[in-house]
Order: structure tokens, then sequence, then C-alpha cells
């Protein structure tokens, strides 16, 4: 069972969310804000904390700030009624794994809750298996019948984090984000320079392919 820590608040929101999760398998703490958030963190095993931006003593975005300060990494997805363009973008600089606005529809919560956890337990055990493919985090090698390849760091990731969430589009922007200093002189064109190294070496692996979604970006698809 995992363990999601809510923190808002709203007391009818922190309830809300309780009685989805907990409806769906989840077991459930919660906090009213910032410093209750951090002590239940530091005195529990939680395995995905959501976090409302607007809280009293510590905001969300403070909160973030000292877990990911302090070394600790697990998901965070944040929900709030905050949709500023300059919001979202603070709260992905600052480390979130995934933003929602308020209202949130529950079904929808409950599919990237189950992908954030997907993709940690992928991180945790440092390996991604597709097929006969295998991917080994630690030292960037692909491994398939045998025959092992190490990678440069930035392709390794970039081909992990398709390969980790099959079917999902990335823009070149949200790469960029993840990959490169955001202060760095790079252009999006230098993820387009990577991609296709990465179908250069793969071009012909059975498992798995990188396609372009025309004007988004691209997405990593597994081969029947």
């Amino acid at each position: 069972m995992y363990n999601i820590l809510v923190a808002d608040d709203q007391e009818h929101i922190r309830r809300l969310y309780e009685f989805t999760l907990e409806k769906n398998g989840y077991k459930t703490f919660t906090a009213e804000d910032g410093e209750q958030a951090l002590e239940i963190i530091a005195n529990n095993r939680i395995d995905l904390a959501i976090l409302d931006v607007m809280m009293p003593k510590l905001d969300g975005h403070e909160t973030l700030r000292a877990l990911r300060e302090s070394g600790n990494n697990i998901p965070v997805l944040i929900i709030t009624a905050k949709d500023a363009a300059e919001d979202v973008r603070r709260s992905f600089m600052l480390g979130t794994d995934d933003y929602m606005t308020k209202p949130v529809d529950e079904v929808e919560m409950l599919l990237r809750i189950k992908a954030l956890l997907r993709r940690s337990k992928i991180s945790e055990e440092q390996k991604l298996t597709v097929g006969s493919t295998e991917l080994i985090y630690d030292s960037f090698t692909v491994m398939r019948g045998g025959v092992s390849t190490v990678l440069p760091r930035k392709e390794f990731q970039i081909l992990f984090k398709l390969l980790s969430n099959p079917g999902k589009t990335f823009t070149r922007l949200s790469i960029m984000d993840e990959f490169w200093d955001m202060d760095s002189d790079s252009e999006a064109r230098t993820v387009d320079v990577h991609i296709n190294r990465l179908r250069e070496r793969f071009k012909d692996n059975p498992d798995f392919e990188i396609v372009t979604v025309r004007g988004l970006g691209y997405k990593g698809q597994l081969k029947q």
C-alpha cells in the first residue's frame, strides 16, 4: 500500500482527496500547512505528496523547496487554484513532478498519481525493461541480447524518460527544462539533435521507437 500525504488548508478539500484516495487503495496522511507536511514526511514513509500552494506558515512552494533542498525526492503533485504560467513554471523549477489546477477531475488525479508512483518505482530500482531491452540508470547503459551500449548522460536521460512514459508526448521545452540548466544558452533545437542521435543508435531495435508528434514534441512508443 502506498502512503500519500495531502497538504491543503481547506478541510473539505483534504476530506475529499482522503476519501477518493482511500477508496482506491491508498493510505493517506493529511496536513493543513507546510510545517505539518514536513513533520509528517520526516516521521513517516511517504510515497507521494499532494501540495496546495496557498497554505499558512509554509506555502506549497516553500514546502517543496525545503523538501528538495534536504535531498528528499519523493514525487510531488501540486494541486492549486493558481493557474498563471509563472506559477506553473516556478513549481516545476522548484522540483514538482506534476501540476493540476482546481477544481480537479478525480479520475485524472488518480491517473496522474498512478503514473508518478510508477515512475518513482522505476527510478528507485534504477532499471527499466522494455521488451528484451534493459536501461540501467546508474551506468547510463542500454543492454539487449548481451550487447551493452553506454550513452552520453543526456541522451540516456531523455530515452529513459520517454520509455518510462510510453505514449506520452513531451514538448521540447519540457525536456529542456528537465535536463538542461535554465540559464544555459542551449536552444530547443539541441533536443532534436539528441533525439536524432538516439534514433540512429537504436534504429534496428525491435522493442521501441521514438515518434515525432508534429508541432508538439516527442514520445516513446513500444513496438508490438
